[in-house]
């Protein structure tokens, strides 16, 4: 088991990745990556089947149980500023096996996420540029396993999809270039998708009709999860997913400035902020058109424009997703490399994840594996496939962490916390409980997957990870970053 102080040890170290990333950078990289497309879909969903216009109330009870990892996730962060996130707070507190496990896990998680997130940006792009007339070759815009409707209305498979691939590249091409220039461009796009948030809400507020909010919690009909109180808790589950990101901001612990100050700044500033965006939007959103409405629609918000004598608003919110996947896309694959840094420099991966760029001192050779990987799986299937992943992947890791700060408070109970998560063991119990509860909510074929996702990590491990002995990772970058 690597100890606290081999962590902190590892973090000065030479060769470490560059500190370019301050408080402020820090939770527009959180915001970035919660404020996505499913803000635009989710709401309409939750508030039309399950709470109506207290879907706000559902965003509140979300919030509230993410509070609890993202306190856990603090801790850890400004404790262990290196990078590597739930894997490397796993490997300080259960040891090397059970840090391969989480690590794997957030490797399915990050992999998966970009995946759909590109495909998703691919789709967007194409309802986008349809409305200017554009139209791209369709077999060029699905996977081999897709068919798609040619001009002269025969159907046939798709070749590739391009567009969620290119993106994909971009992205990383962008990010080996360094974390100051990625988070820069991130603070733009984020700039442009709060705003286009902020105008839904300042220009819908004047046209809302109250009749809409009654009742404010529509009668349950006799079944759990269908309005009610019980639709309330159902609606967060739903919801729930719409915040998952703020764990990627402890994902850049090693480049961050004064990360015991900054790193849970950044995570639980970061959460506040989108937690009252969202709020904000169901509410706009619910009294603009009645909650009835969005039942069986994918685009709630064009529903809710459609009240408003602002119909150009529905263009700028496409325009919005399409940014807003971009920024979720960047945060992914950067998140991904340095989870995979951090195990290759524990000996648990190959050397080659851990050498640096020469110029931008980033692992510029794991971002491009990873690329090719993820266009793989971007390109050629079909986004039901990949994207059904990522929540029981993300919230496994938050388990283990909120379990990590119980067995660590009680085995160094002495050990200097510059963040300490308040009302320990309370908050990590009620942490784990909330995302255990999810995780059994989700049906059995996810965790089938997830399963045969293990297995298969379990057996890269006892062959290659188990036998090979950590490293300060000077030895694997020293030649790269000299050369």
């Amino acid at each position: 088991m690597k100890s606290l102080v081999a962590l902190q040890q590892e973090a000065a170290a030479s060769g470490a990745l560059k500190r370019s990333l301050g408080a402020f950078q820090l939770i527009a990289i959180g915001i970035g990556v919660i404020i996505g497309a499913g803000l635009f879909s989710l709401t309409g969903i939750a508030a039309a089947n399950n709470a109506g216009p207290a879907v706000t109330l559902s965003f509140l009870l979300a919030a509230v149980g993410c509070a609890f990892s993202a306190l856990c996730y603090a801790e850890f962060a400004a404790m262990v500023p290196v990078a590597g996130s739930a894997y490397t707070y796993a490997y300080a507190t259960f040891g090397r096996l059970f840090a391969w496990i989480i690590g794997w896990d957030l490797i399915l998680e990050y992999s998966v996420g970009a995946a759909t997130v590109g495909i998703s940006w691919s789709q967007y792009l194409v309802k986008f540029l349809g409305s200017y007339g554009i139209h791209l070759p369709p077999r060029l815009l699905a996977s081999p396993f897709e068919t798609v409707t040619l001009a002269d209305g025969s159907i046939v498979n798709g070749f590739i999809n391009l567009p969620a691939v290119l993106v994909i590249v971009l992205m990383t091409a962008v990010i080996i270039r360094g974390t100051r220039g990625s988070a820069l461009f991130n603070a733009v796009v984020v700039t442009l998708k709060v705003g286009v948030v902020l105008v839904f809400i300042a220009l819908g507020w004047k046209h809302i009709d109250p009749a809409n909010y009654s009742p404010y919690i529509p009668q349950n009909t006799g079944s759990f999860g269908s309005y009610g109180w019980s639709g309330i808790l159902r609606g967060a589950g739903v919801v729930f997913f719409v915040f998952i990101g703020f764990d990627i901001v402890a994902t850049m612990a090693q480049e961050t400035k004064r990360p015991q100050r900054n790193m849970p700044i950044g995570i639980i500033g970061s959460l506040l902020v989108c937690t009252v965006l969202f709020m904000l939007f169901g509410h706009v959103l619910t009294g603009l058109a009645h909650y009835t409405e969005f039942r069986n629609s994918a685009a709630p918000v064009a529903i809710a424009i459609a009240e408003t004598p602002y119909p150009w608003l529905a263009q700028a919110i496409i325009g919005a997703i399409l940014v807003g996947y971009t920024s979720v896309n960047l945060v992914d694959l950067l998140g991904q490399s340095r989870v995979f840094f951090s195990m290759s420099r524990d000996g648990l991966l190959p050397p080659v994840f851990a050498r640096l760029h020469p110029r931008h001192a980033t692992p510029y050779k794991s971002n491009l594996l990873l690329c090719v990987f993820i266009s793989l799986f971007a390109g050629f299937v079909p986004i039901r496939v990949v994207g059904e992943l990522t929540s029981i992947g993300t919230l496994l890791a938050f388990i283990m962490v909120c379990a990590g700060i119980i067995i660590l408070r009680k085995k160094q109970p002495d050990v200097h916390r510059p963040f300490r998560t308040p009302l320990v063991p309370l908050v990590p119990i009620l942490g784990i409980v909330s995302c255990l509860a999810m995780m059994v909510s989700l049906p059995g074929d996810t965790w089938l997957r997830l399963i045969v996702w293990l297995a298969i990590g379990l057996g890269i491990y006892f062959l290659y990870g188990r036998k090979r002995p950590a490293t300060d990772g000077s030895d694997i970058q020293g030649t790269e970053t000299t050369s």
